[in-house]
């Protein structure tokens, strides 16, 4: 579904990707681990079209993705719940969630709300708050939710547990998991290797802007090189 080839991006005169090779396939959760700083956010942002690309090919569904703006890349079902969630703080949940649907006029985006409110009900409870209000595992579910308003092929999901308590962070983890039933695939960028490796079926590590380790996730969780480094085992 999503294949990248020698992948470079800079920051003015610096590079942080150096050539990055990554595939994932339709109906898969790939995770990307690594320390804070290995270019996880930006290899997201250049997938998404939001940060440009130096160097290098991206591939969705057969389409090169050189061209593409970050709203054309929505439209072929590739989407992003970025990292610090990134909501609209003075506007409702609800209104939160018709943004996400903003590429569609049809009745199904009552449909897709609804689904969202059936994953997390909370959210359901909250419609009419200003989503500011929500707390961070809330604002979490929220940024999920509105991606998926946007009917994704492809979710590209930027450390959705960060600063969340362990009983939330399982909650999200499940809600990744169960998208394989909507038929949605998920790149999954985290801190939280463990957690990560877990739900996933195969993992990539980024070191300094370059992938050094790359398997299936269960490899990974037992390969004593990630259990020292990332595991704390």
């Amino acid at each position: 579904m999503l294949t990248v080839e020698g992948l470079r991006s800079r920051y003015g005169r610096i590079e942080v990707l150096h050539g990055l090779d990554l595939q994932v396939d339709s109906g898969e959760i790939v995770t990307v681990v690594g320390a804070n700083g290995a270019g996880k956010t930006t290899l997201l942002k250049c997938l998404s079209g939001t940060q440009p690309v130096s160097d290098g090919k991206i591939t969705f569904r057969g389409d090169n993705l050189g061209v593409v703006p970050a709203h054309g890349r929505l439209k072929r079902g590739l989407a992003q719940s970025p990292e610090g969630r990134q909501i609209f703080t003075n506007l409702s949940v609800e209104e939160n969630l018709r943004l996400g649907a903003f590429l569609f006029t049809d009745t199904r985006v009552d449909q897709d709300m609804a689904e969202a409110f059936a994953m997390f009900p909370i959210l359901k409870e909250k419609r009419n708050l200003a989503a500011g209000g929500l707390s961070g595992g809330q604002q979490q579910m929220l940024a999920i939710a509105r991606a998926l308003m946007g009917r994704p092929k492809c979710l590209l999901l930027d450390e959705p547990s960060m600063g969340l308590a362990p009983l939330l962070v399982a909650q999200i983890f499940e809600v990744v998991t169960s998208l394989r039933t909507r038929g949605v695939t998920v790149l999954l960028v985290e801190q939280n290797a463990f957690g990560a490796l877990k739900i996933a079926d195969r993992g990539y590590v980024m070191e300094t802007g370059r992938i050094t380790i790359e398997g299936a996730a269960d490899e990974l969780i037992a390969d004593p090189r990630i259990r020292e480094a990332y595991l704390g085992l």
